[in-house]
């Protein structure tokens, strides 16, 4: 019988069917694809169900019902631009360190409006992430501007400085950063880099509440930034929200105008709404919500800061797994575990690594983070204004491919467990005996191949 070769990428399940199809003997098998550790049996890392993140509590809903008590009262509605929104706004800049703060509906709308009070010129290019919401990129061909994505350094899904200038041009107008998972990007290359050029930077801090580079929160650095407070982020204002912050009066003036259908705010004499613009208010309820939940922020970041050092304790001496921590210079937000896979040591893959830990009763676990936003039709099929082909064709061009290997390498080894403050020691414990287990039934012995399963 000749060689059959089954990709290491095969998950166990699927290898096996294929040997049973081909009808091949065990005895003829040179090299065994294991199955995931808990498919042989033996006590699981987690007994019992893993915690649910619970977002609100009693303190919330009593905020909302004391809102809608006073205005019953005083036969009055519910409104935005309210005493909550003022109280939350001023909370959130003083979380910051001082500042203006504009709330918002959501936090794409939130990158949105910080993208138009740089007033961008249509037609001119800015650098974006390459792993990131699609609600990260998106306003950029909203504003008629062409998104181009930079790679992230290697083995990481945050971008740096080089990889940035390889992607700085003449049209370039702005770039947008984004703290993806919670830690910091290494902020004063790119902030060197980008006044070396003149370009405004956006910081979208949608993962990194209250994370910090060098002593100071993210979101501080840049001319004016970006966050998401939808429901599952690190502090929620409900369904969905966002805020644009920044320390410049007159973008934070620009800002609230683009933010409320173009209000001569920081106009005084203007005879009516001084820019197009559409209505990305928050309202009162949402505002009363997030005072709440911003109160509890700190807390929460101490909690899963916690949980990550423990876990990163437990894992000191297992070969084969990294888990993505603090840097000497950043206090990260972790918004989500990173597990970062050795290849050379481990004869898995991310998705093997990831359905193992499931078996192994850990929760919120997934394989990589496949968020590549100029990978989909939208921006491949330049799909944003009919059939204008608009941004680009303002350039008389069609949407460039930019290669991005380092990203797409990244996400191919990265394990991302969810994390929330309601873990405690027990769960990370029980998530680093899960991961050490796996990574023992996976490891590589020193010289043996790693790639393939040989079938004779």
């Amino acid at each position: 019988m000749g060689i059959v070769q089954i990709g290491k990428r095969l998950a166990f399940p699927v290898a096996k069917r294929l040997l049973e199809a081909a009808n091949i003997e065990p005895a003829t098998v040179k090299a065994v694809i294991r199955p995931p550790p808990q498919v042989h049996g033996g006590p699981r890392a987690r007994r019992f169900p893993w915690p649910r993140r619970r977002h609100f509590d009693q303190r919330e809903k009593q905020a909302v019902v004391r809102l809608m008590d006073r205005e019953i009262r005083k036969g009055g509605a519910i409104v935005y631009g309210g005493p909550e929104t003022k109280a939350y706004c001023d909370a959130f800049a003083n979380f910051l360190g001082g500042g203006h703060a504009v709330a918002v509906n959501s936090g794409t709308n939130a990158v949105y409006v910080a993208l138009r009070a740089l007033d961008l010129e249509p037609g001119s290019e800015v650098i974006v992430p390459p792993i990131t919401d699609a609600g990260g990129t998106m306003p950029v061909a909203l504003l008629n501007c062409i998104p181009v994505p930079t790679d992230s350094m290697p083995g990481s899904l945050n971008v740096s400085a080089e990889q940035i200038r390889q992607v700085i041009t003449d049209r370039t107008s702005a770039i947008v950063i984004a703290h993806i998972s919670g830690h910091p990007v290494d902020l004063d290359p790119i902030l060197a880099l980008a006044a070396e050029h003149n370009i405004p930077v956006v910081e979208d801090c949608a993962q990194a509440h209250g994370a910090l580079y060098k002593g100071r929160p993210v979101g501080t650095f840049g001319a004016i930034a970006a966050f998401s407070t939808m429901f599952g982020k690190h502090h929620a204002t409900g369904a969905q929200g966002g805020v644009v912050f920044t320390r410049d009066t007159m973008l934070f003036a620009r800002a609230r105008q683009v933010t409320d259908r173009g209000k001569p705010v920081g106009a005084p004499g203007a005879a009516g709404n001084v820019v197009a613009s559409l209505n990305f208010n928050q309202d009162e309820i949402s505002m009363a919500i997030g005072r709440v939940q911003l109160a509890k922020l700190p807390g929460a970041l101490e909690a899963r800061r916690r949980f990550a050092g423990l876990v990163a304790q437990g894992l000191k001496d297992v070969e084969g797994v990294r888990l993505v921590a603090d840097g000497p210079e950043t206090v990260g937000a972790y918004w989500f575990l990173c597990l970062q896979l050795d290849e050379a040591r481990l004869s898995c893959d991310g998705p093997q690594f990831a359905a193992a830990l499931e078996l192994e009763g850990i929760g919120g676990v997934s394989a990589g983070y496949p968020f590549f936003p100029t990978d989909h039709p939208w921006y491949r099929d330049a799909i944003v204004f009919g059939k204008s082909g608009l941004p680009w064709s303002l350039r008389q061009e069609k949407p460039k491919r930019y290669d991005i290997p380092n990203a797409h390498a990244a996400n191919r080894r990265i394990v991302r467990v969810d994390v929330h403050e309601q873990l405690g020691p027990g769960e990370a414990k029980h998530l680093a005996t899960a991961i050490r287990k796996i990574a023992r039934h996976y490891a590589i012995a020193a010289g043996a191949p790693s790639a393939m399963l040989k079938v004779a």
